[in-house]
């Protein structure tokens, strides 16, 4: 299973960490997901999604449906959300 956010669709950055004496390593920088359940009034149900903590403060600021019909307009959304 994907790590990637299924409204967004964010995934991992590659990078570099840098030490003391400018070492390079190789680092994954991973999503913050958290995996959390919506209550859709408008079809009555509940749908549980991956999404990453900004996601969510975009979700409590703009309410789950708004959300969902702006990532389906823009192409972003993960089949079989909604």
């Amino acid at each position: 299973m994907a790590r990637r956010d299924d409204i967004t669709g964010a995934k991992a950055l590659n990078g570099y960490r840098s030490s003391h004496a400018n070492n390079k390593t190789k680092h994954r920088f991973d999503v913050n997901l958290q995996k959390k359940r919506f209550y859709i009034p408008e079809e009555d149900r509940w749908v549980t999604l991956k999404v990453t903590s900004k996601t969510l403060r975009t979700i409590n600021k703009n309410g789950i449906a708004a959300v969902l019909k702006d990532a389906k307009a823009a192409g972003t959304l993960k089949k079989g959300v909604i």
